[in-house]
């Protein structure tokens, strides 16, 4: 399991208003017509949040969340904390109260906790692969409109780290910025004139050529875009330990490890957020 001060979670003013949209989306203007018509008011029911198949758990907080906008009555006991990796069948809550509410709330709950995991279990995936080197595994800013907070803290979860939360917390200068700005040297001369001493500079390249440029100008971290195993491997050596090196572009599970293996400091994938399977998980009453 993750350290559980790395995976805290964020705070319920952030997760409550991305929940609320979700409830306010399915219940509607008529609300839950089912459940409202079908079971009395006074019902109460016990129901269980299991995982269907093996994974690395994370958004049961999203999930409480849901069930408690709902109806702050109900009892919702985490089993397996955030940051768990279970087996198939494991049972990762118990959830009690107004039968209406944990119904009305189920499919939300669902939705946040499954593909918050399906983050997280795509994460472990590759935090795993490559464990005993140095690097570490980042996310990036392609996530899903309104969930990057929760998707972040899915990442971390899983065992990666964050990269930057948006535009505004680090200078990322990509190449239709170098073709802007009218090239490396320039923008970082910019970027110099108006930066705080707090920000770090961040530069990609994606030749050989452009990595010694960059780090005659003191970058802080140069992202490798897109480059051969062989060329990584000298751009470490290049650098000789003169700016954080991080890896991006072709990383799957069939690739990670030799990346790894050439000495980059980090390894950034978009595809945990933005294509990372569900996790098949279930509420039986």
């Amino acid at each position: 399991m993750t350290d559980p001060a790395f995976t805290r979670p964020p705070h319920a003013l952030v997760i409550e208003p991305v929940v609320r949209a979700a409830l306010n989306e399915d219940l509607g203007r008529a609300g839950d017509l089912t459940s409202d018509l079908t079971i009395p008011a006074s019902t109460t029911a016990r129901a269980q949040l299991v995982a269907r198949r093996r994974g690395t758990i994370a958004g049961l907080i999203a999930a409480e969340a849901a069930f408690r906008l709902i109806d702050p009555g109900v009892v919702f006991h985490c089993e397996q904390p955030d940051g768990s990796t279970v087996e198939a069948n494991t049972v990762l809550a118990t959830i009690e109260g107004p039968a209406r509410a944990l119904l009305s709330a189920e499919r939300v709950a669902l939705n946040f906790a499954g593909h918050l995991s399906g983050v997280a279990t795509a994460t472990r995936t590759l935090v795993d692969a490559i464990a005993g080197t140095r690097a570490r595994i980042v996310c990036t800013r392609k996530t899903l409109p309104g969930l990057r907070t929760l998707q972040k803290y899915a990442v971390r979860c899983g065992g990666g780290f964050n990269h930057r939360f948006g535009l505004d917390d680090a200078v990322l200068v990509k190449d239709n910025h170098l073709v802007a700005a009218g090239g490396i040297t320039a923008a970082v001369a910019r970027l110099r004139t108006g930066l705080g001493h707090m920000v770090r500079i961040e530069l990609e390249v994606d030749t050989l050529t452009q990595l010694e440029e960059a780090l005659s100008l003191g970058v802080d971290v140069i992202l490798l875009d897109n480059m051969s195993i062989a060329d990584l491997k000298k751009a470490v050596d290049l650098s000789k330990g003169r700016a954080i090196l991080e890896a991006s572009g072709n990383v799957t599970i069939a690739t990670v490890r030799a990346i790894a293996e050439t000495g980059v400091d980090y390894i950034s994938s978009g595809a945990i957020t933005h294509s990372a399977a569900n996790l098949d998980l279930g509420l039986d009453f």
